[in-house]
């Protein structure tokens, strides 16, 4: 198994995230929502333009898990704009035959420790996505609401909303 090593994402990263964030959507949600249902969300929320103003985006921050020659997972989480001391993560993928090697837990591990104003960090979860609902409660996220609209206003899409408290920095 290749050593990855968490760093801070670039522009040249965004083409490598987005295929990255492709196969492993199709292959956690094509089963959930369908191929096309899940094509259109990855258009939507993973276009290049939307990686590129993530990685712009002020209060934010934008990892990789990178061994050199491969991107084996990404995360994304940005302070919150209506919730205080919230930061809020938006996205923690690790490629699929990649998954359970520890990956997802060095991500998150940078990513608590890059919001010193934060005392939470809040996710969204698809209710039936068993692996990453065990994965965040093995954090130490708890649920504390649920959604109709996942990733976005008016998105049809269910979601469990899960909290951690950060450590003090």
């Amino acid at each position: 198994m290749p050593v990855f090593f968490v760093r801070t994402a670039g522009t040249r990263d965004l083409e490598s995230v987005r295929a990255l964030l492709g196969e492993s959507f199709h292959a956690t949600y094509d089963p959930l929502y369908g191929q096309d249902k899940v094509t259109a969300l990855l258009a939507a929320w993973h276009s290049p333009a939307a990686l590129k103003a993530r990685l712009e985006k002020k209060g934010s921050e934008f990892l990789v898990a990178d061994d050199g020659k491969t991107l084996g997972g990404m995360g994304y989480a940005a302070m919150s704009e209506t919730m205080t001391k919230t930061a809020v993560l938006h996205q923690l993928y690790v490629r699929p035959d990649l998954q359970r090697a520890g990956i997802g837990r060095d991500i998150f591990a940078e990513l608590e420790t890059c919001f010193p104003d934060a005392e939470i960090m809040r996710l969204e979860v698809e209710p039936r996505n068993a692996a990453a609902i065990a994965f965040y409660t093995g954090l130490g996220f708890v649920e504390v609401d649920r959604t109709k609209n996942c990733g976005g206003t008016d998105t049809g899409l269910d979601a469990i909303i899960m909290e951690k408290t950060l450590p003090a920095l």
